[in-house]
């Protein structure tokens, strides 16, 4: 991963074969970024992407694999017991176009990932909502 910091964003790139999800956690606690927006376009070549069932408070996770474009990498950084929080979800192409989309739970590269990071000032923490099984932005 190279990134380098304009104002309040930094522009990463990330090479083949990165994990994204890491990647991005590695970069957020090395330069203590503690509230951003992401948005990132690229390619990957494995992923696992999930969709929320309430009722069973789990993901229905799909793996997939193959060369594919990363048309939308989107999301947040916050907090939650003292280490950056990341809320991501994305949308890949597969080589016949068919979408896939969903919250990103690993997403390696497959030839580069192009990602801003736009930092804002302050903090939000993570809570967990026990009704919704999930960890919820804590704004008050």
């Amino acid at each position: 991963m190279q990134y380098r910091k304009y104002g309040d964003t930094y522009v990463v790139r990330m090479d083949l074969n990165e994990e994204i999800v890491q990647s991005l956690k590695a970069l957020c606690e090395k330069e203590d970024i503690r509230l951003a927006q992401v948005d990132a376009i690229g390619a990957a070549n494995r992923a696992v992407i999930g969709v929320y069932d309430i009722e069973k408070q789990a993901y229905h996770k799909e793996e997939l694999t193959g060369f594919m474009e990363i048309t939308s990498l989107s999301g947040s950084v916050t907090r939650m017991n003292g280490e950056a929080y990341l809320h991501l979800h994305g949308t890949l192409a597969d080589q016949s176009h068919g979408l896939h989309g969903g919250h990103v739970i690993e997403m390696t590269v497959g030839a580069t990932c192009e990602m801003f990071v736009r930092t804002l000032p302050g903090e939000f923490s993570r809570a967990r909502d026990p009704a919704l099984g999930i960890n919820l932005m804590a704004l008050q």
